[in-house]
């Protein structure tokens, strides 16, 4: 009972990181850089992996995607990639997640339900792992250019987007986890021994009533004659 309901708590939380995670991939605000006036914000920019953005003191918003993905920076490429292998990942894990546990009628017995539910946790792991170093990788080269006294284009802060997918994923790691916990508690369960005392019973039953009965019948005796 106790693997079963943390079987569904690692549900809920790789599902819950997959989601975050998913909704990382197009928000808009991965970096975002501010100009002040002397009363309003005269200009905001933010940009995110597809496309880089300015919205005026009006409200207004123009936007310019990306020209071309080969002429793209290194960094924005690897995080594309990291990005999508992370929602992919995490969508079979879910999958698989569904048919390991022990709650559906889905898998086979329950040592082949704990290896899929274990190989789910690593999916979500993996996912959670790519998703953290798209996320840090892309705030790294932020902070860098920011703290860069030589960098002398727009510098930009640390954008919303970023933290949800740090968000979600550590909720895919945890939950990856306690998937891969899954197993071992199987392995180590106790295997209950059932002892089949039927036909001894019936073999036996006999012999109790024949030792029961006394025997009655009279000694017999023999003769000189018998023995020639």
């Amino acid at each position: 009972m106790a693997s079963t309901s943390a079987e569904i708590i690692a549900f809920l939380l790789t599902i819950s990181g997959w989601v975050l995670v998913s909704s990382t991939l197009p928000t808009d605000y991965w970096k975002v850089s501010t100009i002040d006036g002397t009363v309003i914000t005269t200009a905001t920019f933010w940009a995110n992996l597809w496309k880089t953005c300015v919205t005026d003191s009006t409200g207004v918003s123009n936007c310019k995607d990306f020209p071309s993905m080969l002429a793209l920076d290194g960094y924005i490429q690897a995080c594309r990639g990291l990005m999508i292998s992370a929602v992919c990942l995490g969508f079979f894990g879910a999958v698989f997640g569904l048919i390991g546990m022990k709650c559906t009628k889905v898998g086979g017995s329950d040592q082949t339900k704990a290896k899929i539910a274990c190989f789910a946790g690593l999916m979500f792991i993996l996912s959670g792992l790519c998703s953290m170093t798209s996320c840090s990788l892309y705030a790294n080269r932020i902070t860098s250019e920011f703290f860069d006294p030589s960098f002398v284009a727009q510098k930009y802060e640390l954008g919303a987007a970023l933290f949800i997918g740090w968000a979600g994923s550590s909720l895919c790691i945890i939950g990856g986890s306690i998937f891969c916990c899954s197993i071992t508690e199987t392995s180590n369960s106790p295997r209950r021994g059932y002892a089949y005392n039927g036909a001894a019973s019936v073999m036996s039953s006999p012999t109790k009533i024949h030792n029961s009965i006394p025997d009655k019948t009279p000694p017999k005796h023999f003769d000189k004659n018998a023995y020639v």
